[in-house]
């Protein structure tokens, strides 16, 4: 079950529950805000929450962790660049608010790394490395279900900024390439707002040209 959730504080952001119908346990993805909403969606579907899983250091992606990390008890993980971003109220752009993040007791996960539930090892999502939005950003992959948690590297007909702290414009389009476009064309791309869309869909567009 992939139940998607906007939050909103300063950005709406898709905050993802993806969970696992026989157990009702499985994973958060980019709690950015409204840390009540969120709880109040899991007390009533009956989710267990057992990881946080963070497509990159920002702000609006991370907003609502260090309450729901503490509510849950739930480990929190990022790709292992994500230091930078986890402990830097610069870097995650927090500062901007006047109420800076730090985030404590994260799981720093490599490249290919794969995430299982305790509750059933079979449901699980595989760390895709994608740095040039931020030097941290990665995918979530789930090929059973032919999805992808994309975070903010690529959106409907578009992809994501680089004019930010580790960003990157022509690092994003090399690896959006060589670490999404490369999924089977009928991958679901989950991002961290607007939209979703397919592997496919994207392939056709100008902006994928320039990669």
């Amino acid at each position: 079950m992939i139940l998607q959730a906007v939050v909103t504080k300063y950005i709406p952001t898709n905050a993802y529950f993806y969970i696992d119908d026989t157990t009702k346990h499985g994973f958060l993805i980019d709690p950015g805000a409204q840390a009540d909403k969120l709880r109040q969606i899991v007390a009533e579907k009956g989710f267990v929450i057992e990881k946080i899983l963070l497509t990159h250091g920002h702000f609006d992606h991370i907003g609502a962790v260090t309450e729901l990390q503490k509510a849950w008890r739930a480990e929190v993980c990022m790709h292992e660049n994500g230091k930078a971003y986890a402990e830097n109220p610069e870097w995650n752009l927090s500062i901007q608010t006047g109420k800076g993040i730090v985030l404590e007791n994260v799981t720093y996960l490599p490249d290919n790394a794969v995430i299982t539930l305790k509750a059933n090892a079979e449901h699980k999502l595989q760390l895709i490395a994608v740095p040039g939005h931020t030097t941290d950003g990665c995918t979530y992959y789930s090929e059973k279900d032919g999805v992808a948690f994309v975070g903010d590297s690529v959106f409907y007909e578009s992809y994501g900024r680089t004019d930010m702290p580790g960003g990157d414009e022509e690092t994003l389009l090399n690896n959006i390439a060589k670490r999404i476009m490369c999924l089977p064309e009928s991958t679901i791309l989950l991002p961290g707002h607007d939209d979703r869309t397919s592997v496919e869909h994207e392939r056709r567009m100008p902006w994928y040209k320039l990669s």
